[in-house]
């Protein structure tokens, strides 16, 4: 299984700005993925066409199974 984790966030300009990040573990808390987002607002690391990133709207865990086959 492979797991990744969307956050979106809302703009100075109240407009959705979206992250993900592939390859996280599966049990990601509540709390472990609002702190992330803390962090990333506090430090204004990520520069958008829609103006800076102002507050934390929406996270989600997608599960995305894989299954290879040998040929």
């Amino acid at each position: 299984m492979e797991y990744t984790l969307s956050m979106t966030f809302l703009t100075e300009t109240d407009e959705k700005y979206s992250l993900s990040i592939s390859g996280v573990k599966q049990n990601l808390s509540t709390e472990e993925v609002s702190d992330l987002m803390d962090i990333i607002l506090e430090n204004d690391i990520f520069v958008s066409k829609k103006g800076a990133i102002v507050a934390k709207y929406a996270a989600k865990v997608t599960e995305r199974q894989i299954t290879k086959f040998e040929i």
